[in-house]
């Protein structure tokens, strides 16, 4: 079978499309034909090695997520031909991905392909989408509804950005995208957002502890002196889901904002988030989310181009999701 593998040597890393044989698969009671995976932030710096995402020894096969048909198991919650989503749980991290033409995978940690979605459309969703959904939920359980007032979706441009903004659109809120790129301002207004703004509007950091109250909620994927405004301009007992880090991993903040105006700050966690949880996120993005959504928002490449697209998206250079189709 075909895969992208990433060696390390004394040149550094390197990455190929290259055969590889299924006893070099990690141990797991599920074997699964993999159709289709994405591409993510996380997996371009894995690929050109401009992040420390592999954990595991090398070689090594990145991309963290897959979706496929399963072709042999050891577990009785899945039979051959059962279409399954596999994310999180280290895949792509420190267990073999999604950039190869099968995988192994522990039962437990596979979602069933819910009802309405195509094995395509599961990885345009992938773990962005997931992770999406999960935030939005997330504002939800902590009363931030649509006739609370504007929510602002930074870094919306992206595949978790986008899947954000389409998502807070299909339930009813009045969605603000924060985006630095000038040319996806129409590709977001098509998913749903009712006003955009630039990216320094919020990224030089809040000029006080707390400012004048904008956003009922916020979705945020960028971290550093962003959420620090977003924190200072979120409304009283409003919520901020914060999922990345595309700016900073540091938080320069004060605790105002949480003691006087009550403001929630939530922590995303899609990489381990429980089973039971993770299967009513699935089945809410299928109910959701319309398959001419997904299609506005997605590229199909094969597995040869991801070395290419993964110097594009560690630039920013990307718009939406990047489906990988591991067999062309």
């Amino acid at each position: 079978m075909n895969a992208l593998l990433l060696t390390q040597s004394d040149e550094g890393l390197s990455a190929a499309v290259t055969a590889v044989e299924e006893a070099d698969l990690p141990d797991g009671d599920v074997l699964i034909d993999v159709a289709y995976s994405s591409l993510n932030y996380k997996d371009g710096l894995a690929v050109t090695g401009k992040g420390k995402i592999v954990r595991g020894d090398f070689p090594f096969v990145p991309g963290i997520d897959l979706a496929g048909t399963v072709a042999k198991s050891e577990s009785d919650r899945f039979a051959p031909g059962d279409e399954v989503i596999l994310t999180g749980w280290g895949t792509g991290e420190d267990r073999w991905g999604g950039f190869a033409q099968r995988a192994r995978a522990t039962a437990d940690h596979l979602v069933s392909l819910p009802e309405g979605l195509s094995l395509h459309e599961a990885m345009v969703i992938g773990t962005a989408g997931f992770t999406a959904m999960l935030a939005v939920m997330a504002l939800e359980e902590h009363g931030v509804v649509p006739a609370s007032g504007e929510v602002v979706v930074t870094g919306a441009s992206g595949g978790a950005g986008s899947m954000a903004v389409a998502l807070l659109h299909r339930l009813g809120y009045d969605v603000v995208a924060s985006t630095g790129t000038e040319a996806a301002h129409d590709y977001l207004r098509t998913l749903g957002a009712t006003r955009i703004i630039g990216r320094d509007e919020l990224g030089n950091g809040p000029k006080h502890p707390m400012e004048k109250g904008r956003w009922a909620g916020a979705i945020d994927g960028v971290g550093g002196k962003t959420l620090a405004t977003l924190i200072a301009q979120t409304e009283r007992h409003g919520s901020i889901a914060a999922y990345g880090l595309a700016q900073s991993h540091e938080l320069n903040t004060t605790v105002f904002p949480f003691i006087l105006r009550g403001v929630n700050l939530l922590g995303i966690d899609s990489n381990t988030c429980p089973p039971e949880r993770r299967r009513a996120a699935w089945q809410r993005l299928a109910d959701l989310l319309t398959s001419a959504d997904l299609e506005a928002m997605q590229q199909t490449i094969g597995l040869g181009d991801v070395i290419a697209y993964s110097e594009t998206i560690t630039r920013g250079e990307t718009q939406g999701r990047i489906v990988v189709d591991v067999n062309a």
